[in-house]
């Protein structure tokens, strides 16, 4: 048969050891949510138990016998393994997942490539993306925080320029275009459900360069920066796109800007409540928007 532990009250012991642990009555009391009447009244109460003192009351002090200090490793390693038992048997609490708000074109063409810089550097974060060219309010549960194209301002929100963006000329490599008068034998790729004052045409490139809008074979128009860029690639003629979408595309040979002006856009901005600025997942996502921007700019 197994004998029963004969052991002071739990409350007495751990009461002891919190102020051991600080050598003070009044911060034990502070830990434990007590008064440091019952902090005392707990120690007296281990002391008699026990049938001898385990501090020295001095003035605004106290320190431990040379009993209380043969208790106190004790009972600190005892609550230790406790606390890391009761710990491990928890199931780990849900991770958040941060979601960040873009324009969809942003992030098919930025975002999504970057994923694998994120998960190799963030492993301990989730991470969702919303994808949509409506403007989503922040702090509604929506979205944690967003990337938006403009000018500003963005009242009641803490922003950072990520990328002022630019524009050029970008076809497919098989098209073989070399000069502005190149324009003139292959189609123009346009996009008509553009609303931002500063996203520029065939006419505003046209102005920069200093030439006649060319005409070009034919004009096919979209609805959808995406599907124009696409049948760029696909060598269907020449676009007036944005460089930093197009950047891969571009490095990966799929496209090239064959000449100028490079004209210039709005900007690509960090939007962040000011409440969730400080957040350790919120600040992973941050870092990772600006190792993109740097990218971009490289």
């Amino acid at each position: 048969m197994i004998p029963s532990r004969r052991l002071p009250p739990l409350q007495a012991l751990k009461t002891f050891e919190a102020a051991a642990r600080h050598q003070s009555f009044r911060l034990a009391a502070a830990e434990l949510g007590v008064t440091p009447t019952a902090v005392s009244h707990q120690i007296r109460l281990l002391e008699e138990t026990l049938g001898l003192p385990l501090f020295e009351r001095r003035v605004r002090q106290v320190v431990t016998t040379p009993a209380g200090d043969r208790l106190f490793p004790v009972l600190r390693d005892g609550f230790d393994a406790m606390a890391a038992a009761v710990t491990a048997l928890r199931p780990p609490a849900p991770r958040r997942a941060v979601t960040l708000t873009a324009l969809g074109l942003f992030t098919a063409k930025r975002l999504i490539p970057a994923l694998g810089r994120f998960r190799a550097r963030f492993p301990g974060h989730e991470l969702r993306l919303h994808a949509s060219d409506d403007v989503v309010e922040l702090g509604t549960g929506i979205a944690d925080l967003a990337v938006r194209y403009g000018r500003g301002p963005f009242p009641g929100l803490v922003a950072e320029t990520l990328i002022t963006d630019r524009f050029g000329v970008v076809a497919s490599p098989r098209l073989g275009l070399r000069s502005p008068e190149d324009l003139e034998r292959v189609p123009l790729l346009r996009v008509d459900w553009r609303r931002q004052e500063r996203v520029p045409d065939w006419r505003a490139w046209a102005g920069a360069a200093g030439r006649p809008e060319p005409t070009g074979t034919a004009v096919l128009t979209f609805t959808d920066d995406a599907h124009a860029i696409q049948a760029a690639i696909a060598g269907h003629g020449a676009l007036i796109a944005s460089l930093t979408l197009v950047a891969d595309d571009l490095a990966a040979g799929l496209l090239t800007a064959p000449f100028g002006p490079e004209l210039p856009g709005d900007g690509y901005h960090l939007l962040i409540p000011e409440a969730e600025r400080s957040a350790p997942d919120v600040i992973a996502v941050r870092d990772w928007l600006r190792e993109i921007a740097a990218g971009s700019a490289a």
